[in-house]
């Protein structure tokens, strides 16, 4: 009984059927194909095969496996990298500022805009505090 079955789907596979593709208000025959079980799985199993083949080469040979996450390209290179730049764009933004602030001051010396300060206020050391 288990080899009549083997064989009888085999057979089902190799019977020719016809697909036939109709226009509804005429009723007349736009295309007919002649196909089999068999073919039809062939033909879906290459369709599957090259799309996956194409989705694989666009994502392999174009800058989009980038995007991809925990695709290990370039995450802890990147990662380095990016915090580098921070640090020297944080260190240059400082730089920058303090220069910025020299060269006001500079500015407010040279047009004689310094407000004199009072040294009066300040605490003078006691004679107590050094050592000899």
């Amino acid at each position: 009984m288990p080899k009549s079955d083997v064989t009888n789907r085999l057979k089902r596979l190799r019977n020719h059927y016809r697909l036939v593709v109709m226009n509804e208000d005429s009723y007349e025959e736009v295309v007919q194909f002649k196909l089999t079980r068999w073919s039809v799985y062939v033909v879906l199993s290459a369709v599957f095969i090259i799309m996956i083949a194409l989705t694989a080469s666009l994502i392999i040979f174009t800058p989009l496996k980038y995007y991809l996450p925990g695709s290990g390209y370039g995450d802890a290179r990147q990662m380095k990298e990016y915090r580098d730049l921070k640090i020297r764009t944080d260190s240059m933004e400082r730089a920058m500022l303090q220069q910025n602030q020299y060269f006001s001051d500079l500015e407010k010396v040279l047009q004689g805009k310094v407000k004199p300060r009072d040294t009066t206020r300040l605490k003078m050391p006691k004679l107590e505090d050094f050592d000899d």
